[in-house]
């Protein structure tokens, strides 16, 4: 299915459409504010699972990241955050950023990294921040498989190229070639992972 919405207000009916899809362990792609993204419900196991053979990639190796509404959602997936680094998350967020942090025990195993760590993000597009509100919990952020980027601004391309493997492609109009900036904060002193859409300056 292809979802026209409007990233300035997207209909209510639409978006619980996606929650529906999401619930009942659905693929989707989905605009941010940088490049579309794959995404699924984090809690649903197979999904997950069809997302890493999407991406040929084992889930501990998938460089997969949350997708949350705003930083309320931080407390439940990271361990205790301190207040200059909060204060850091919340300059910063919503933005093209994803933020290496501690996992907490709320994270389903089949997302912690090696290192325990997960990656979070609030980007700054409504469409995304409203499924994940609509939903409760954050949803899975992935980049698409390929190296064509230029491929994935289009959402009708997207939807002819991946038609048989999401079940919903949202098109929330042309979207951006270059990805989020990556800073992990599990380090003393912050380090740039990659230096993508976001200026990074701390």
């Amino acid at each position: 299915m292809l979802l026209h919405m409007d990233d300035s207000g997207p209909a209510q009916r639409h978006i619980a459409t996606v929650v529906n899809c999401l619930i009942n362990g659905g693929v989707i792609i989905y605009p941010t504010d940088t490049i579309y993204g794959l995404g699924c419900d984090i809690f649903q196991q197979a999904a997950i699972e069809k997302i890493c053979r999407i991406k040929k990639v084992r889930p501990e190796k998938a460089q997969l990241s949350f997708v949350c509404y705003d930083l309320s959602d931080l407390s439940h997936y990271t361990k205790s955050i301190s207040t200059p680094l909060y204060r850091v998350l919340r300059e910063y967020l919503p933005g093209p950023y994803t933020f290496i942090l501690p996992a907490s025990k709320e994270v389903p195993r089949i997302l912690k990294s090696k290192k325990n760590t997960i990656g979070l993000r609030i980007p700054d597009n409504n469409i995304a921040r409203e499924i994940v509100k609509a939903l409760h919990h954050p949803i899975l952020s992935a980049s698409l498989p390929g190296e064509m980027v230029e491929e994935y601004t289009d959402p009708e391309l997207i939807y002819e190229n991946f038609r048989g493997i999401a079940d919903i492609v949202i098109d929330g109009g042309p979207g951006g070639m270059i990805p989020s900036t990556v800073i992990d904060c599990t380090k003393e002193d912050f380090e740039v992972v990659r230096m993508g859409a976001g200026n990074w300056d701390e």
